[in-house]
Order: C-alpha cells, then structure tokens, then sequence
C-alpha cells in the first residue's frame, strides 16, 4: 500500500468518525424529547479504502400507527369523563346534594310530617318550601345543563380552529419532506416534526396515513374521509351562541363530511372532538329529557282532579296550565319552566292550606268539602302517587315503570353508570396510550448507555485513525530526509 493510500483511508476514516459522532451526540443531545426519532449512522464503503455515512430513522410504522389510534382514543375518552365530572357537580352537586332526587325526598317528608298534623301551618309552609326546592333543582339544573353545551361547543369551535392550525403545518413539514427527499439530502428532522404534527392531529381526529412518492404523505380519518392530501382540507364549524332545552348543534365538517359523535360509557368516540360532540348532543340532551320527565311526573301527581272537570296543575304547574302534560310524552323543557302555583305559594300571596283541601284551580276541585282541620286524605294521597308507577317517555333513556321518585333516582343512576363505564375506560385507554408509547419509544428512541458506549467505541476508531496518520507523517518526514 503506498502511502498515498494510507493517508487516504486515514483520513476518509476521521471524516466519517466525526459525522458518527456528530450523530451520536444529536441522540444523545434529544434523549428527552419524546417526539425525535434516534438516527443511525451507518458506513457504506464505496470504493476499495472509500467510506460514507449514510444516516437512517430508527422508524417502526406499525407501532407508530397504533400509537395514533391509543392516542384518539382516549383522547376521545379522557374528553367524555372530563366533561360527565363536571355535569355531576354542575347538575347534581356533591354527592348529589342539589339532585332533583334528593329535593324529591325531601319533599316526600315533609308531606308525610304535614299528613300527620294537616292543621299545623308550620308543616305547610315547610311542604312549599320543600316543592320550591324541587323547583329550584330542576329549574338551575336546566340552566347549568344548557350552559355546559355552550361551553363545549365553544370548545368544539376552539378544537377545529387548532386542528386547522396543525393541519396548515403539517403542510410546511411535508413539503420539507419531499423537497429533501427529491434532492437527496437529510430529512430526518422534517419526519420527526411530521410525526409529532400527526401526534397532535389524532388527538382531535383519528387518523389513518399512506406515504407516495419522495415521502409525501395522504391524511384521511377512520372513515376514510381526506383530511390532508397535497393540501390541507378544511374542517368547519359554525357554533351556536347559546342553547335551550331541544337546541340541536351544528355538525363539525371535514371537507365538507360531517364528523360522528360517540356513543356509550365506553365511548366509539376517537378524539377531542368527537368526544365533545357526544357531550354536548348525547349526554347532556338525555339528562335534560330526564329532568323535563321529572317535572312532568310532578305535575301530573300534584294534579287537581274533579268528577266534572278535567285535570289542573296543582302545586306544580307550567306554562301550559291549567291543563297538564300529556301522559308519557316528553316536553322539551319542562324542568326549566315548571313553578310552583301561585294560588297555594304564601309568598306569591297565596294559601298553602289548598294544597291539604284542594280548590287551587276553583271549587269544582275542593276535596275537603266539609272543611275539616284534621282532612288528611288529599295529603297522603299525593304522598303515594310520588311511589306510584307512571308512564315515562323512553325517549329520556330510561325504561323502568316506575314513580316519580324512583325516576329521579333512577336518573343518578343512569348517570353514574355511564359515568363509572367512562371512567374505568379512561383508565384503560390511558394505559393503552402509555404502552404504546412507550413500546416505539423502545424501538425508535434514544437508550443514552447505548449511545454512549458508541462514543466510546468511535473513541478508539479515532485514535486508531490518528495512529495511522501520525505513522504515515513519520514516514514521509523519513522520505523527505532521505531525499534531501
């Protein structure tokens, strides 16, 4: 070997020792960020004594994409029993202290106390002070329900936006990607930012990619419908300013494809969005059905009976009074306009004593006709019809026959299981989320004692190639004395 040679492949070997340690370092430099991808230089000899460095991704595409659809789904998840945890306090309370349900019971009480003693006053005003507490649940927990779907679809209008963003940027880092792969040259930074983009956009959507040529990259959802190819496709949204009881919401459009709310405790839904679709129009428009079928229980069993006339609103009425809700048929909104009758309401300048005798819609409707201090019957017969099966639109989700204050137990009953279902699936979807990271973290990221044991070893390849250099210097200073 002459020593041209030799100071050849010397000096090929420093060059391509410096671009492997100059690759090492980056792994070790991005241990930490999750979303960097460990680089491997590998050494291609080309010619006899000729090395390069070609640098790969240490990518697994199967992990990867299962990784995305952990992370939609309990995206999807975490966004329904977030949302159910703050119903539960805003409708309910703690511990299900402001509960129509626990406004029932109480009521239920106080009649049977009044019941006891019909001619103490003091029981009767507690009797309207208790309905006006029934009235009260109902009445705010329509409003806190109307003002949760505002809320999330506000939040609906603010996750389109952002998924838009990401969709915009992602079009910036593909376009690096295929411009660096036409030319040749390094993209492994511009496929990291391109992966971390599609870790972000599945939080929002699920998703679902195929790669063309020079490493461009087609975006669709679960279902097939494009969300980016060459461009980013527009997803909108018009929110709604504010909701009442039977206000539908506006769909979310991907390229002008309506996106599917979830369904269930342990919810279909796959991302952000399709997560708060199922708040905002399944969860919170059942539980309002329910309390309208909780106020029209109430009207119904407080209602004045007549031999001649038809039943009226007694304690509870509406404003469709003097008549009452049709049996079994879901009104919209009821529980936010149910009241109590101004005509047995002392504070309205009314007679509570009409509530025990009956006649709040007229005398056809008396039933203590001889006046008796001690008449009880009317009393305790509201009392029992609280307990008495009656019919419940199933529309609200619940089928049970049963009274109304089984109903509005059965409604907390509904909830929390749906509620416990999302839960225990959070759990496990995060779980799911966490493996799979973690899994491609092991096979894509950066173990830092292998790395450093590479510096080590290209340590020694230095120095070896600096012996080489330093030998083949010694002999051409020997050569260049030799000839002088």
């Amino acid at each position: 070997m002459s020593l041209s040679s030799a100071l050849s492949i010397a000096q090929s070997s420093l060059l391509t020792t410096s671009r492997q340690t100059t690759v090492v370092s980056r792994n070790v430099a991005d241990a930490s960020n999750p979303d960097y991808t460990r680089r491997i230089a590998n050494v291609v000899s080309t010619a006899p004594g000729a090395r390069s460095v070609d640098i790969q991704r240490a990518a697994n595409e199967l992990l990867f994409k299962q990784n995305l659809a952990a992370l939609s789904a309990w995206a999807g998840q975490d966004a329904l029993y977030s949302g159910m945890d703050q119903l539960e306090l805003a409708v309910n309370g703690v511990d299900n202290a402001s509960s129509a349900s626990t406004a029932i019971g109480n009521l239920q009480q106080a009649l049977q106390l009044y019941a006891t003693s019909p001619s103490n006053q003091n029981l009767a005003a507690s009797v309207i002070d208790a309905a006006r507490q029934v009235v009260s649940s109902l009445n705010d927990g329509t409003k806190a329900l109307q003002d949760f779907r505002t809320q999330a679809d506000s939040q609906i209008a603010t996750a389109a936006g952002d998924l838009n963003s990401l969709l915009s940027q992602f079009k910036d880092a593909n376009n690096a990607v295929i411009a660096g792969s036409r030319s040749g040259s390094d993209v492994s930074d511009a496929l990291d930012q391109r992966d971390a983009l599609l870790k972000k956009i599945s939080e929002y959507v699920p998703v679902s990619t195929f790669t063309r040529g020079d490493n461009d990259m087609v975006i669709t959802t679960a279902d097939g419908t494009t969300l980016f190819e060459t461009i980013p496709r527009s997803v909108t949204f018009k929110p709604t300013t504010s909701y009442a009881a039977g206000t539908t919401g506006n769909s979310v459009y991907i390229d002008n494809v309506p996106l599917a709310a979830g369904s269930g405790g342990d919810t279909t839904a796959s991302g952000k969005l399709a997560g708060l679709l199922q708040l905002r129009d399944g969860v919170a428009p059942t539980m309002q059905s329910q309390l309208d079928e909780i106020a029209r229980g109430l009207i119904g069993a407080f209602a004045e009976t007549s031999p001649s006339q038809p039943d009226a609103a007694g304690l509870f009425t509406w404003s469709g009074a003097p008549s009452i809700p049709a049996s079994g048929t879901l009104v919209k909104g009821l529980a936010g306009q149910i009241s109590i009758n101004a005509a047995i309401d002392p504070a309205a300048g009314g007679d509570p004593t009409l509530l025990r005798d009956g006649g709040a819609n007229g005398a056809a409707y008396v039933a203590n006709t001889d006046g008796g201090a001690s008449y009880a019957d009317l009393l305790i017969s509201y009392g029992d019809k609280l307990d008495q099966p009656t019919a419940f639109d199933p529309a609200a989700g619940i089928t049970a026959s049963t009274g109304v204050t089984g109903y509005a137990a059965s409604a907390i009953g509904w909830f929390e299981g749906v509620r416990q279902q999302a839960s225990t699936a959070a759990d496990t979807k995060e779980a799911l989320a966490n493996r799979t990271a973690e899994a491609l973290s092991n096979a894509t990221g950066v173990n830092v004692d292998t790395e450093m044991s590479l510096l080590l070893d290209l340590e020694h390849t230095y120095q070896a190639s600096a012996r080489i250099l330093t030998s083949v210097n010694q002999m051409l200073d020997s050569l260049m004395a030799a000839v002088g």
